[in-house]
């Protein structure tokens, strides 16, 4: 079971008919993608062709930050705005695509860029899929 399943399992009110797994899933997801694209705009960064990655470099960054924003705010649920989640999640999957394909762009001649690329289309399917049990 993990952190988020486990916080979700021991929240003290109803969630509002939000499916946990889903939400879970997605939490893990977000955070675990926020991680691999700081890594890789890291790994660019010391890339010898560096100016090349520039694109790729921006789109790490905006998508960690993106990832680990929806993350946080996945994981709060007093006052729960149904439309604000909706956009953020959105959001967070707009940008995981943007940044998978990109980082698709290099992933031959980057491992680092494999790696994220594959992160990004983890989180994008568990944004996706919670999306549609948020109704």
């Amino acid at each position: 079971m993990t952190t988020a399943e486990k916080m979700l399992d021991t929240y003290p009110a109803d969630l509002g008919g939000v499916d946990k797994e889903a939400l879970a899933r997605c939490i893990e997801a977000c955070f675990g993608c926020a991680q691999a694209c700081t890594a890789c705009a890291d790994a660019c960064l010391s890339e010898d062709a560096v100016a090349e990655l520039v694109k790729c470099i921006r789109t790490d960054l905006d998508c960690a930050d993106i990832c680990d924003t929806t993350g946080r705010v996945l994981s709060r649920h007093t006052g729960y705005d149904a439309n604000l989640t909706r956009s953020v999640v959105e959001a967070c999957a707009a940008a995981c695509k943007s940044c998978g394909d990109e980082c698709e762009r290099h992933a031959d001649m980057h491992g680092h860029c494999r790696v994220c690329a594959d992160a990004c289309r983890r989180c994008e399917e568990a944004c996706r899929t919670l999306l549609a049990t948020l109704g």
